[in-house]
């Protein structure tokens, strides 16, 4: 059973992939949902069917997120966990080829946003005394990739992940990020074939995919009271990508079951 009662949490990005796991396991867990996506019509579908309320909103748009809050507060009181899930993705490109529209859009939806969102639930949980924040972030925050815009971005919600937790810990608000690998998003399963490596096991110390049920495991235990003690961590759920790594040079990760 969860410690969380009748908490609220506002889910930005809610309707698909991790944020919609993440909805529907706060839920599962005693907290009540406010599930919030640029996409109204599928945050309220998902919002009916676990018992939420849904939101429309445009992270990009400062003053949108202060109208969001307001509305929140009147309709379902005051919010004690925010989640940011909401993103904007990228296929590879060179760096002179990648179109400067689409670096601003990344930029914009991602840090920007998220930032805006972090400012405005941020500051009236700051004077609420109390407070978790959660920002989703990845795996490719740690290292080169051909994610010239994608990338940088999610390295700047770590950072930013940490100036928070540094600002508000005082103030009873708890701010950490988690940073998912390669996840079975619908989004990711139905990237072209080259994307990613043949063998994406060969990526991975698990060996594997992570599933987003995973991820929203780590974002709803570090919204609650369980992980009060934790603030300004960025929690890697990335099946081992980032540990796997350094294997390349020496042909990959092994595997004891073929005997390497």
């Amino acid at each position: 059973m969860s410690d969380t009662g009748t908490k609220l949490s506002v889910v930005l990005g809610g309707a698909n992939g991790i944020g919609e796991a993440c909805c529907r396991l706060m839920v599962e867990r005693g907290w009540q949902v406010a599930v919030v996506d640029v996409d109204g019509d599928a945050a309220s579908k998902l919002a009916e069917e676990i018992g939420g309320k849904g939101y429309c909103v445009d992270v990009r748009s400062l003053d949108a997120l202060e109208n969001l809050a307001i509305d929140i507060e009147r309709e379902q009181g005051n919010v004690y966990s925010l989640v940011v899930s909401s993103g904007a993705f990228q296929e590879r490109y060179s760096p002179d080829e990648l179109p400067i529209e689409l670096w601003q859009k990344v930029m914009q939806v991602n840090l920007d946003g998220t930032f805006y969102a972090n400012r405005v639930f941020g500051t009236r949980m700051a004077k609420q005394g109390k407070g978790s924040i959660v920002n989703v972030a990845s795996a490719v925050a740690y290292g080169s990739s051909p994610l010239h815009a994608y990338g940088p971005s999610k390295a700047g919600i770590v950072n930013l992940t940490r100036t928070l937790a540094g600002q508000w810990g005082k103030s009873g608000v708890r701010v950490n990020s988690v940073s998912p690998g390669a996840t079975a998003v619908a989004r990711v399963l139905a990237r072209p074939e080259g994307r990613y490596a043949t063998d994406l096991s060969s990526c991975m110390a698990l060996g594997r995919r992570v599933e987003p049920l995973e991820v929203a495991e780590g974002i709803e235990f570090l919204s609650s009271d369980r992980a009060s003690a934790i603030t300004g961590v960025d929690l890697l759920i990335d099946a081992g990508l980032v540990t796997a790594n350094g294997w390349s040079l020496y042909g990959g990760v092994p595997d004891a079951a073929k005997g390497e």
